[in-house]
């Protein structure tokens, strides 16, 4: 007998709905007639173009609030690259609206929270309360909305994850079952819509878990202009990224290289064989190089693997750190400067320092002996230089000749390559 339900519908008191069902026999009727107990709110979600509910019901509402919990938590695991414990950590308000940008340009969402690892009282003892981390996290519009939608659900100042008492947030156990649950529950739904294709899939590898999804993303981000410094900042690591080329120590206890060195080295390993793989490609269609390192880029090409979605395991660390000790043939596509670096240390004029195994793509310079191009980058350097007179166009004489001397060097760079350029037959 729904009582509360029965209650909140007809106004009448939960002594009142006793006794009314112990005059009427309604307990008996219950059993041999159970019903549901649909609430009057609109169901605006779908799926497929039809609504998922017909109605929601009461007593599902607390099963369908926790997988909704779950569901933000896993956006912010896999969106952020936070670690679990940071995201269990956040709190109402931690993440405030944008203010009205002055300059028209809108910011981005920053969220504001405690981190833990690696921090120390002054006399190197460990704080197991954290401390709220000097930069940032920056939040896209998924994150926000997750982080809005918890915000409803627990009072303000409140954790966004409770461990559904008192006192304690949530721990990264309970969330590993609430995810395995919350796979369940959406394979169920999908079944129940006929939606065989929003099936989750059995893992090979195992459950779901929070520890996985910073992982992944990190290998979205890397593979972007700039990626790895992007990756370091958004993962709380750029004084590390910036020591780490200069010595071989992470953090300030000696311990051996890792961390965040493993996944920049990894993500650094296969989007230089993304870059091989990509320029034999191109070069089995017929496209041409120029440059330099001509013939170094034509037999990093040749001996590079091909990796397409493979999962990486540990012991892959080891594999990346020797492919990228290849001096000389190893690839390194920069996006702002239009060309591929086949990075040897020596005659590198980003001035890199001792031991480092990639260039420093930031500071890419004309003339260097590790540059070169492709058909498609001389293509992409007349863009650009369109791009260039189009603006010149609407700005003030002094920038507009500014732009238009950068928009005819990248038309003589684009031409030197089509009066130079050769194919992998004749390069070889």
């Amino acid at each position: 007998m729904a009582r509360t339900y029965i209650g909140a519908v007809t106004g009448a008191s939960r002594w009142q709905v006793n006794q009314f069902s112990a005059q009427h026999g309604l307990g008996d009727l219950v059993a041999r007639r159970p019903g549901p107990c649909p609430m009057a709110v609109p169901v605006q979600g779908t799926l497929d173009g039809k609504p998922w509910r017909a109605a929601m019901d009461f007593y599902e509402v607390p099963e369908l609030m926790r997988h909704l919990g779950t569901a933000a938590a896993i956006v912010c695991l896999y969106l952020t690259g936070m670690r679990p414990q940071e995201v269990l950590n956040l709190r109402s308000g931690c993440c405030p609206d944008l203010e009205p940008a002055a300059d028209g340009i809108p910011g981005r969402h920053l969220i504001r929270s405690r981190h833990f690892k690696n921090v120390t009282d002054l006399d190197g003892h460990h704080l197991s309360a954290g401390e709220v981390r000097a930069v940032p996290w920056v939040a896209i519009t998924p994150v926000v909305q997750a982080i809005r939608v918890l915000e409803k659900m627990v009072p303000e100042g409140e954790l966004l994850f409770s461990s559904g008492q008192r006192s304690g947030v949530l721990k990264s156990g309970g969330l590993n079952i609430r995810i395995t649950d919350f796979v369940s529950w959406l394979n169920r739904e999908a079944a129940t819509h006929n939606l065989v294709g929003q099936l989750v899939p059995d893992d090979p590898h195992g459950p779901l878990q929070v520890s996985r999804f910073r992982r992944t993303l990190a290998w979205h981000i890397a593979r972007r202009p700039g990626g790895l410094v992007a990756l370091a900042i958004q993962y709380g690591h750029m004084r590390t990224v910036l020591d780490a080329r200069t010595s071989s120590r992470y953090g300030a206890r000696g311990r051996g290289r890792g961390g965040i060195h493993t996944v920049l080295d990894v993500e650094t390993a296969l989007a230089a064989a993304d870059t091989a793989a990509r320029l034999r490609d191109r070069l089995a269609v017929g496209e041409r190089l120029s440059g330099p390192a001509a013939r170094r880029a034509l037999t990093a090409a040749a001996q590079a693997p091909r990796f397409e979605g493979s999962i990486v395991p540990r012991t892959f660390v080891h594999k990346a750190r020797a492919y990228l000790a290849r001096d000389g043939i190893v690839l390194y596509d920069n996006h702002e400067a239009l060309l591929i670096c086949a990075f040897k240390h020596d005659v590198a004029m980003c001035e890199p320092a001792p031991g480092t195994t990639a260039p420093r793509q930031y500071d890419c310079r004309p003339g260097c002996a590790n540059a070169v191009r492709t058909d498609g980058h001389a293509l992409l350097l007349r863009e650009r230089a369109a791009e260039l007179d189009q603006l010149a166009d609407r700005l003030p004489p002094p920038l507009a000749r500014r732009l238009r001397t950068n928009a005819a060097r990248l038309r003589a760079t684009a031409g030197t390559h089509d009066s130079t350029a050769q194919s992998a037959e004749a390069l070889r």
